[in-house]
């Protein structure tokens, strides 16, 4: 037996086979365990990103369903595309050592994290001029707000 990291088990989704009595999820048990909408389930099923086996129309998932889903959901979350995250999965070798999976998700992993780096950077600009004009405003006001009483008294 192959030892693996957790990483790695999570990442070697596509060679989790359906045992024999494994527990099946149904569409709807998937969709509110993992808080996604039967449609999102239906179009990752669509994209070729999950293969539920079929009891008539019934999906059923499996656990190698629920490990690509779990990975689906932190691609999207990390802000990776759909096509990025088929990419990354797609490549999985359950007979080789993964070295080109590895290789372009840490690649991916690389610019995603230069371009949320840069988001957060023009973000905290957007918000430090904000909060400036918040304050002139705010200044503004109270001065207004003076005046008419000043001259009242006068």
């Amino acid at each position: 037996m192959k030892l693996v990291s957790p990483g790695e088990a999570a990442a070697n989704t596509n060679s989790i086979p359906a045992e024999a009595g494994e527990e099946l999820a149904r569409i709807g048990e998937m969709a509110k365990k993992y808080g996604v909408t039967l449609r999102t389930l239906r179009f990752y099923e669509d994209k070729g990103l999950l293969n539920p086996q079929r009891d008539g129309s019934t999906r059923l998932y499996t656990r190698r369903d629920k490990a690509r889903l779990k990975l689906i959901l932190l691609g999207r979350k990390v802000g990776f595309s759909l096509r990025d995250v088929k990419q990354m999965m797609d490549l999985y070798d359950p007979s080789g050592s993964n070295t080109k999976q590895l290789r372009l998700a840490l690649d991916k992993s690389e610019k995603q994290l230069a371009r949320l780096q840069k988001q957060r950077a023009l973000i905290d600009d957007a918000i430090n001029e904000l909060s400036t004009s918040m304050t002139a405003v705010r200044q503004m006001l109270s001065e207004r707000s003076a005046q008419p009483q000043a001259s009242a008294a006068g």
